[in-house]
């Protein structure tokens, strides 16, 4: 059994015991979550496709880590560079971040 996930704007392919990592979410370590905005249902090949979102189906998680400023959990992406140049003018600027996720752990989809 899977389902389809709406969680904080951008869709995952959730099953029962996968861990997934997700933009910054405000819940705490150990907090459990829950997600009602679930796209698509498949149990053992009947599929439930929602308009948008399937009536009375919600997934169940539970915060493994999260990262945050000052914090170093491990829930950094890799860094993605910013480069910007304008030619002839010697201006040269390099800037650089890492995202920060949420790693999720989910429990059960209902």
């Amino acid at each position: 059994m899977y389902a389809i996930v709406e969680i904080a704007g951008q869709q995952f392919k959730v099953e029962a015991g996968n861990e997934i990592f997700v933009n910054r979410l405000p819940q705490e370590k150990g907090a459990s979550v829950e997600f009602t905005k679930v796209l698509l249902v498949d149990e053992d090949g009947a599929v439930k496709v929602g308009a948008p979102y399937v009536e009375g189906v919600k997934v169940t998680a539970t915060v493994l880590g999260r990262a945050e400023r000052g914090v170093e959990d491990g829930m950094k992406g890799d860094k993605v560079l910013v480069f910007k140049k304008k030619r002839r003018k010697g201006y040269q600027k390099l800037n650089g971040y890492r995202h920060y996720f949420t790693k999720l752990q989910i429990d059960s989809i209902a």
